[in-house]
């Protein structure tokens, strides 16, 4: 059987495969934990996300001063 004859070649490129994914997967987990932590420290400093709930005259008072 010739399909033997290529069987590292198969295997080989199987396990680059699985090694780039793995670490796609592992850059994205760490750059995922980044963001939050840099998130975290600048909302302690006090800035805001714009998705987040403001109070009512407060996001009046916003749009007055933007018009």
């Amino acid at each position: 059987m010739e399909a033997i004859n290529h069987l590292p070649f198969i295997v080989g490129s199987y396990a680059a495969a699985f090694v780039v994914v793995a670490l796609l997967v592992a850059w994205v987990m760490i750059d995922f934990r980044a963001q939050r932590r840099a998130l975290a420290d600048l909302e302690r400093r006090g800035f805001a996300r714009r998705s987040a709930a403001a109070p009512a005259g407060a996001a009046l008072a916003q749009a007055k001063e933007e018009a």
